[in-house]
Parts: C-alpha cells; sequence; structure tokens
C-alpha cells in the first residue's frame, strides 16, 4: 500500500545536503534599498528561477510571529483524535479538507503523510465553515496568514516579470489580475518505520504558478531534483521556501522552469509544513507571451486552462513532471 518500487525509493544516505550543494538563499529586504540592490535581488531571482527553480526568501516581510503560530495550530490539528479529524474529510470529489490519497487512481501506491487542502481565493469558493474551528483561533490564523502570502507573492509577480523583460504586472494580469486563485495544502508526515522504502510525497512539479512553503524548522525532508541528483533542502531561519509551477514554466516559455521534487520520511520525527499556492484563475488559457516568442525560440506550449489542467493532474496523481512535458506543441 505505501512501498514504492525500487525505482522510486529514496536514497536516505545520499541525499546531496547543505555540505556541497544548496538551493539559492535571497534577501528581499534589499528590494526596498535601492535601485542597485533591487537589480541584484532581481537577477538573484531571475539566475534561481533559471537554474534551479526554486530558492528561499528570507526579510520577506511576514511575521516571524505569524510563522509560527502557523506551525502551532497545524501541529495540535493533525494531533486531534481522529474523529475530529474526520470532521472535515474530503472526497475525491471536493479534495478540500482532511485527506491521505491524492489522485483518484484506486491501484496507487499511497505516500506516507496526510494533509488539509482548502481554498483562499477567489472568494467566492472560499468556505471558511469547511476549514478547521480547533485549535482555537485557527481560522483567523489562516485568514491573517494568507493575506500576507498574497501580498507576497504578488512581489514576487512583479519582479519575475521585470526579470523576463515583461511589463512589471504582466504576470499577474496573465493570472486574472484581481480574480487569482489561492489554496493552501497543509502536511503532516509522521514517523515512519521504513523510511527507505517510501516518500512522504511522491516526486512532481507543482502544476499552479508560484508555491510558498513554509518549511519544518527542525527537520528536513524536501528533496529537489537537480541533475541526476536529489537535493536535501536545508531550510533558512525564518525563510519561506519558493518554487516555480508548471503555469510559469508555460508563460515564460520555459525560461523559469518548474522542477521536480519530493519528501522522504523519518524514522524518528514527524514534520509538518503548509504549501502556498497562487495559480492562475482556473478558466483562462494560458500559453507563452508572445514577448517571449522568437524565430529562434518558437513557443513550446499549446494553450490550455488552469482548470484543465489541474483536471488531467487530479486523474493520475504526481508523476513527475510528464504532465507539463506533455503539453508541448507538436
Amino acid at each position: 500500500m505505501y512501498i514504492k518500487p525500487a525505482t522510486e525509493r529514496p536514497s536516505i544516505d545520499t541525499g546531496l545536503s547543505n555540505n556541497n550543494l544548496q538551493i539559492p538563499v535571497i534577501d528581499l529586504g534589499r528590494l526596498a534599498e535601492g535601485v542597485v540592490e533591487c537589480r541584484a535581488t532581481m537577477k538573484a531571482i531571475s539566475d534561481a528561477c533559471r537554474e534551479w527553480g526554486f530558492f528561499q526568501v528570507v526579510n520577506h516581510g511576514v511575521s516571524l510571529e505569524l510563522m509560527a503560530r502557523m506551525r502551532e495550530i497545524w501541529r495540535a490539528f493533525f494531533h486531534l483524535p481522529m474523529e475530529k479529524k474526520q470532521l472535515y474529510a474530503n472526497s475525491p470529489k471536493t479534495y478540500e479538507g482532511y485527506g491521505s490519497r491524492l489522485g483518484v487512481d484506486k491501484a496507487a501506491i499511497l505516500d506516507w503523510g496526510d494533509y488539509f487542502y482548502l481554498h483562499l481565493l477567489p472568494n467566492s469558493i472560499k468556505n471558511i465553515d469547511k476549514w478547521p474551528s480547533l485549535p482555537t483561533s485557527c481560522r483567523e490564523t489562516i485568514e491573517e496568514y494568507g493575506n500576507e502570502l498574497v501580498k507576497l507573492c504578488g512581489l514576487l509577480m512583479k519582479v519575475m516579470s521585470i526579470s523576463l523583460g515583461l511589463d512589471v504586472g504582466y504576470l499577474q494580469e496573465a493570472f486574472g489580475g484581481e480574480e487569482v486563485g489561492a489554496c493552501m495544502r497543509v502536511n503532516y508526515y509522521p514517523k515512519c518505520p521504513q523510511p527507505e522504502l517510501t516518500l512522504g510525497l511522491s516526486s512532481h512539479s507543482d502544476p499552479g504558478g508560484i508555491t510558498v512553503l513554509l518549511a519544518d524548522d527542525q527537520v528536513k525532508g524536501l528533496q529537489v531534483r537537480k541533475g541526476d541528483n536529489w537535493v536535501t533542502v536545508q531550510p533558512a531561519p525564518n525563510a519561506f521556501i519558493v518554487n516555480m509551477g508548471d503555469q510559469i514554466q508555460v508563460l515564460s516559455n520555459a525560461m523559469y522552469k518548474s522542477v521536480e521534487h519530493r519528501v522522504i520520511t523519518n524514522a524518528k520525527e514527524e514534520r509538518i509544513s503548509i504549501a502556498f499556492f497562487y495559480n492562475p484563475k482556473c478558466d483562462l488559457l494560458l500559453g507563452p507571451a508572445r514577448q517571449l516568442v522568437t524565430p529562434d525560440r518558437p513557443p513550446l506550449y499549446d494553450s490550455m486552462t488552469f482548470n484543465e489542467y489541474r483536471l488531467y493532474i487530479r486523474k493520475k496523481g504526481p508523476r513527475g513532471k510528464t504532465q507539463v512535458e506533455s503539453l508541448k506543441a507538436a
């Protein structure tokens, strides 16, 4: 049920660690310091998007107390008795709520983890009644945190637009302007007796736009593919981990890349992470920006709505980068 094929099993002891290779750490505080510092920060983000598809941000403007509070409330939720958590159980049709299965393939090998998925934007589909009411103040904290991360993603979208040579608001408008989507997936990975046989989350690239991850600050688990290697990410203190989703790869005509990543498990410690997804409006057609299409670099992808793409992934479950590669124009 949880044992992965030999080709997909992690090599727990040989993943590259912070001693030899790590994703970049970028100080966003410098964006407010002046033109030279701003250019340096934008170049660092651009380089990271091209070379890694992943980076960490510090001095991002989000309260450290709020970050700590989010970790605390979600750890408390996953420690509730099962009957309390089952009050928020999802289904293959709704996905929103508490669950443990990704995709609707009944024969799929499960990942070693539970999650809680909820919608934040657009407001028309946000339903706070589906959010946990325990622990106390959980809903208010989620709302506050979501608002702060929407602001952070808006800033990153501007920086990436300029770095691609586009108008400052291009990516935001391509995502639907004020009608963007935002959702959150909180992951709980319990202790695993045989971490070498399974994964907390199978290898995949994120289908949406930008992912901002609040990682567990005590237990490592996220691995990013770099060439033929899996790099175990060492979370920087007080940082968010940012990665590009498939829609940014499509819009940038593959100048910026989404990257495969996965989560390994731990025999001795549980782990919590909180992923915030900033996504396009679901019914907008997305394709490569025409400014990034040239005779030497034709459009690499056919256009598709995010809804169509998301439905495809929901049916198949996590499958590396095969989903976005399947969009490539003939």
